[in-house]
């Protein structure tokens, strides 16, 4: 039997790998399932080199818009082919921080590309990795940056540099991708407190899967 991919979405502060990270804790120990938990860009050694260039510019050199939609795609395909798809035919469940919709929301809502275009860029790029549920993590811009700025060392990536109307656009990106599809994916409230946000989420994760913890 096939694994589940579980992939987490949402805007900069939304608390998405703190969520993942105790979702993934709980379906280990409480549940008994085999889960791994990773993220994009990165989980894989080539993927976190392009994860370094896509924050930092570490090559010195300004990335364009359509490099950097690439190369979020570049490191998902390595993830696929050499991590998710592996765990998944093994029975493994995955839980992501971040996959295709954020492609949509950020280069796509945020950077202002056309929407299919990517949609046909990530389906190159994934194959037959498809989310079995994605949860969107949903909290006001305003909100997110208050709690980036209570970071431990304040310091912001290039992404979350970018202006307050581009983190408008992915917000309502993402409630437009959402509404699209509401089979795969369910709003969670995110201004609750972390410990209420891991609540639903795990009474989600007992309603999809039929699951009896």
């Amino acid at each position: 039997m096939n694994g589940k991919l579980i992939t987490f979405e949402g805007g900069e502060g939304a608390g998405k790998t703190t969520q993942a990270r105790e979702l993934t804790k709980w379906l280990q120990e409480s549940v008994g399932l085999k889960v791994i938990t990773t993220r994009e860009p990165g989980g894989t050694p080539t993927g976190e080199v392009i994860r370094q260039l896509l924050q930092h510019d570490l090559s010195g050199e300004p990335l364009c818009d359509e490099t950097e939609a690439l190369l979020f795609c570049a490191s998902r395909a390595q993830l696929c082919k050499n991590l998710i798809g592996p765990a998944l035919k093994d029975g493994t469940w995955v839980v992501l921080d971040r996959f295709t919709d954020s492609t949509l929301a950020y280069q796509g809502y945020g950077r202002g590309f056309n929407v299919d275009q990517l949609r046909n860029i990530n389906d190159f790029a994934t194959g037959e990795v498809k989310p079995d549920l994605t949860i969107l993590i949903e909290i006001s811009v305003e909100e997110g940056f208050s709690r980036i700025s209570k970071r431990g060392d304040g310091v912001k990536d290039r992404i979350e540099q970018a202006p307050l109307e581009f983190h408008t656009r992915l917000h309502d990106g993402y409630l437009e991708i959402a509404k699209r599809e509401p089979e795969r994916f369910v709003i969670v409230d995110g201004s609750q407190s972390s410990e209420k946000v891991q609540e639903d989420i795990r009474n989600i994760i007992r309603s999809r899967f039929g699951l009896e913890v």
